[in-house]
């Protein structure tokens, strides 16, 4: 027996509500990080992949400081859509920045990642 989630329709259509407030918000305030990374979030959820990165850039522009993540998700997303330069630059920016912050552990999972791009 199969089991399926009777809010599975309700859920893919708060999603698009969320876009649209997250969208809404940093047309009032572009470079907010919170709300960047919100709607990338959003995106992601719905395989948004293009527009995810998009937000993922405009989020490292503001906030060239990120400790690792978002260099490591944009990097991710850049590999699924085949941007493999892209992704490349991006994860060694992002062993940079996670070791400038004390974050081995992020350092080595970004250059596991960078290492599976080259294969």
């Amino acid at each position: 027996m199969t089991y399926t989630d009777p809010d599975d329709g309700r859920r893919e259509g708060f999603v698009e509500d969320r876009i649209n407030y997250f969208e809404r918000m940093l047309a009032d305030n572009p470079d907010n990080p919170t709300g960047l990374l919100a709607l990338a979030n959003e995106y992601q959820k719905v395989g948004r992949e293009e527009d995810e990165a998009a937000v993922l850039q405009r989020y490292l522009a503001v906030q060239a400081d990120d400790e690792g993540n978002a260099y490591a998700r944009l990097g991710n997303v850049l590999s699924n859509l085949g941007r493999k330069d892209e992704a490349r630059t991006v994860y060694e920016t992002g062993i940079s920045q996670s070791e400038r912050h004390g974050h081995s552990g992020m350092a080595d999972d970004l250059r596991l990642a960078l290492i599976q791009l080259n294969e």
